[in-house]
C-alpha cells in the first residue's frame, strides 16, 4: 500500500512555509493523540502517519529528497521513514511543539529564580517634594550570601549533579506514547543537589537581614509617583539575579497650601478695608514671601495667579502657578468707638445702595420678585 504524500497529510501546500507546517502538524496531532483517542486503532494509524509525514517535512534533506522523489528518495537516504526511527520523544520535533503545553520540552535544568520586588513607602512634606531631597532609608530584605557566594554549599565545597535528573532539572514521565517533561522532584529544577550547605544561609544563597540605602527624591515629585531602583530588591536563587525596589511616594497634607498637580493653592485673608480701598500684602511661597497687589473693591473669594510660583515639574522643564484665594476678614471683639464708626459708614453705604451694594441690592430685588411671583 503506498504512503499518502506528506503534504496532503498535514493539509499544507508544496509551498507552506515551517511556520504553517509547524502549526498543522500540532493540531492534527492533538487530534489523532492516542491518549485523546482512547485506544482507536484507526487513529492510532493516523497519528503515526502525520507524525512521520511531519519527521520529513520538519528535515531539509528530507524535505528536499522528497520534494523531488517522494517517499522513495526519503528511504534511499538511509533515514527510514515510519514511526520507528528512535521512538516516541527521542527527538524528531514532537517534544519541541507540546512541551510549552505539557510541561516544558526536552532538557534544559530550571534558571534559578530571581529574586522578589520590594516597595517601600516613603513620606515626604511638600518642601521635599517639592525642592527634593536625599533619604537614607533602612529596609527588611533577603540579602546575598557573601559567605558562600550565593552558591548555598559550605565554603570549600561544591554543589552535585542531581542523580535524579542527571542535572537536567526535569524529569520524563511517560504515558503510553505520550512523553510529558516535569520538574525534578529532588532537586527542584536546580539540576544540583547541595550535600554540605552553608552555615550562614543554610543552602538558600541568601539570608534575612536588612540593608541601608541613600535615595535621591528628584524634586517635583508628587503622591503616587515612584521611584525604581535596579538589583536592590531581595536576592535571587543561588547567586540569581536580585529583584528590584520600587519607592512609593507620599505627600503629606501642607498647613498652607494644597497642591494640584504642578499649582499651588493658598487662601489669604485681608481685612475689609484692604479690600474695599486696594493695597498690597506678603503672601506665602514656598521660597519665602512676594508683594500680592489687591485691586480696590475686591470681594471674597477672588482668586489671584501668581505664574511660576508653584511647582516645577519633575517631567519637564514647566513651573506652575501660585493661586491666591482672597477672604475677607470680618473683623471681631470691637470697641465701642469701632461699632459706631461702623454704624455711621453704614448709614452712609444704605443711602445709596445699588451704589455701595450692587449684589446685596441685586439679591434683594430677586427675592422681592421671588415672592410677588408666588402671591399670584
Amino acid at each position: 500500500m503506498s504512503k499518502r504524500d506528506c503534504y496532503e497529510v498535514l493539509g499544507v501546500s508544496r509551498s507552506a512555509t515551517e511556520k504553517e507546517i509547524k502549526k498543522a502538524y500540532k493540531r492534527l496531532a492533538m487530534k489523532y493523540h492516542p491518549d485523546r483517542t482512547k485506544g482507536d486503532d484507526a487513529l492510532e494509524e493516523k497519528f503515526k502517519e502525520v507524525k512521520e509525514a511531519y519527521e520529513i517535512l520538519n528535515d531539509p534533506n528530507k524535505k528536499a529528497a522528497f520534494d523531488q522523489y517522494g517517499h522513495e528518495g526519503v528511504n534511499q537516504q538511509g533515514q527510514g521513514g515510519g514511526f520507528g526511527g528512535g521512538g516516541f520523544g527521542g527527538g524528531g520535533g514532537f517534544d519541541d511543539i507540546f512541551g510549552d503545553i505539557f510541561g516544558g520540552g526536552r532538557g534544559g535544568q530550571q534558571r534559578a529564580q530571581q529574586g522578589a520586588d520590594l516597595r517601600y513607602n516613603m513620606e515626604l512634606t511638600l518642601e521635599e517634594a517639592v525642592h527634593g531631597i536625599s533619604k537614607e532609608i533602612e529596609i527588611p530584605t533577603q540579602v546575598h550570601c557573601e559567605q558562600c557566594n550565593g552558591s548555598g554549599a559550605k565554603k570549600g565545597t561544591d554543589s552535585k549533579s542531581c542523580g535524579t535528573c542527571h542535572g537536567q532539572g526535569q524529569v520524563q514521565m511517560r504515558q503510553g506514547f505520550f512523553a510529558v517533561n516535569q520538574t525534578c522532584p529532588t532537586c527542584r529544577g536546580k539540576g544540583k543537589i547541595i550535600t554540605d550547605p552553608c552555615n550562614k544561609c543554610h543552602g538558600d544563597g541568601h539570608y534575612e537581614s536588612s540593608k541601608k540605602l541613600n535615595v535621591k527624591i528628584p524634586a517635583g515629585v508628587d503622591t503616587g509617583d515612584r521611584i525604581r531602583l535596579s538589583g536592590e530588591g531581595e536576592a535571587g536563587d543561588h547567586g540569581a539575579p536580585a529583584g528590584d525596589l520600587y519607592v512609593q511616594m507620599n505627600v503629606r497634607e501642607h498647613e498652607v497650601f494644597v497642591r494640584d498637580g504642578n499649582n499651588l493653592y493658598c487662601e489669604v485673608p485681608i481685612s475689609f478695608t484692604e479690600a474695599a480701598l486696594g493695597g498690597e500684602i506678603e503672601v506665602p511661597t514656598l521660597d519665602g514671601r512676594v508683594k500680592l497687589k489687591i485691586s480696590a473693591e475686591t470681594q471674597t473669594g477672588r482668586m489671584y495667579r501668581m505664574r511660576n510660583k508653584g511647582v516645577k515639574s519633575v517631567r519637564s522643564h514647566s513651573t506652575g502657578d501660585l493661586m491666591c484665594k482672597v477672604i475677607v476678614e470680618t473683623p471681631v471683639k470691637l470697641s465701642a468707638k469701632q461699632r459706631e464708626l461702623l454704624k455711621e459708614f453704614e448709614k452712609t453705604c444704605s443711602s445709596s445702595p445699588k451704589k455701595h451694594k450692587p449684589k446685596s441690592d441685586g439679591f434683594l430685588n430677586n427675592l422681592k420678585n421671588f415672592f410677588d411671583d408666588l402671591s399670584k
